[in-house]
């Protein structure tokens, strides 16, 4: 081995390091919170029309490579195939896969102790969205209380 193999391996291992995201198969951020369930679901489906067949083997999203590397990967790719089926027919995803994303969420809080940063991401998104209704109902009481 030459100095400068050596100096791409970790001291100790004979496993080249990796840098972190930034070299992985997607720029697009892994904590689903970000832009919430559609942000996701859309980027699914972007990634996959931009990776075209390919996309399994090669350019994967964190995201889905994550998803599939836990004990719901069958889960998730009924989940994706959803996806799928529903942009190209354009139809309602969240009326099409409701029962294949109720069996997914049911896995992933089976499996927490792998998708616990998914199912605390999650929560938090949803508390926000709460609150977010809560301020809004808040501003329409206000506001009739005030018209009257």
């Amino acid at each position: 081995m030459s100095d400068s193999d050596s100096k791409t391996l970790d001291p100790e291992s004979t496993t080249p390091k990796t840098d972190d995201l930034e070299n992985s198969a997607s720029t697009k951020p892994l904590d689903p919170s970000i832009g919430g369930a559609e942000a996701i679901q859309k980027d699914l489906g972007q990634a996959e029309m931009e990776n075209g067949e390919e996309g399994e083997e090669e350019g994967e999203c964190g995201f889905c490579l994550f998803m599939k590397a836990g004990g719901c990967k069958e889960s998730f790719i009924a989940w994706e195939q959803c996806i799928e089926e529903a942009e190209k027919m354009k139809e309602d995803i969240v009326e099409k896969c409701v029962e294949v994303t109720g069996a997914l969420k049911k896995c992933m809080e089976a499996h927490a102790d792998y998708y616990e940063p998914i199912l605390r991401a999650e929560k938090m998104a949803e508390e926000e969205a709460i609150r977010e209704l809560d301020i809004e109902k808040e501003k329409e009481r206000e506001a009739s209380s005030e018209g009257s």
